[in-house]
């Protein structure tokens, strides 16, 4: 007697990858897709009226991201087991997959044999993280956190914003800016705004034109 196979949702908004993922999924004899969604919301209302076994979710999809997706999900469905499957690498964008309650995280380069691997792994009860995911997740661990202010404001400096914009965005005074940038240069362990842009950057604590 064979066991049922593994119901997955997949949740990606471009039509050509998700076809492409459903029809590897669809190959196997142990695993069937039982629904796909093109947005956030839509991975999450989907996953309520499937209830999968398991859920492939995309990072950056419209009307809601994936990690407030993932969120959503396991604020209802504890047990939910979701693998991030991304182009985004960031240390940041790990680290905040992770705490959503992801189990697993892969990037869109990888093989399809690694991609059964890691649904074989995670259905089973477990997590997997490529070793050069873990290193980036390990660096990100390893880094002071910026404060939700710090992060707005390293935000306006890589969209190139400067003190009296920054004052008025958020309506602080000039000391208050220099003291959050001063911070920021520390915890990023740079020297100045142009190498805390480019770490930021890097790590995925702001983005270009978000």
């Amino acid at each position: 007697m064979t066991s049922s196979p593994i119901r997955i949702l997949v949740a990606e908004d471009h039509a050509v990858v998700r076809d492409g993922l459903v029809a590897i999924l669809n190959r196997e004899a142990d695993m069937t897709v039982v629904a796909e969604a093109e947005d956030g919301q839509q991975a999450v209302e989907l996953y309520d009226l499937h209830q999968p076994d398991l859920t492939l979710m995309d990072l950056r999809m419209p009307n809601l991201d994936g990690v407030e997706a993932i969120a959503q999900i396991r604020a209802t469905a504890s047990q939910a087991k979701i693998i991030v499957l991304t182009t985004y690498d960031t240390d940041e964008d790990i680290y905040r997959g992770l705490q959503a309650g992801a189990r697993g995280y892969l990037l869109k380069d990888t093989t399809s044999e690694e991609l059964l691997q890691s649904i074989h792994t995670v259905h089973q009860g477990q997590r997997y993280v490529p070793s050069n995911i873990a290193l980036k997740l390990s660096d990100r661990l390893g880094a002071t956190a910026l404060t939700q202010r710090e992060q707005q404001v390293i935000q306006l400096l890589v969209n190139g914003k400067g003190n009296a914009d920054i004052m008025s965005a958020l309506n602080i005074s000039e000391g208050t800016v220099k003291f959050h940038i001063n911070n920021i240069l520390n915890k990023l362990n740079v020297s100045d705004r142009t190498q805390a842009v480019i770490v930021a950057l890097k790590r995925g604590l702001a983005r270009l034109n978000p």
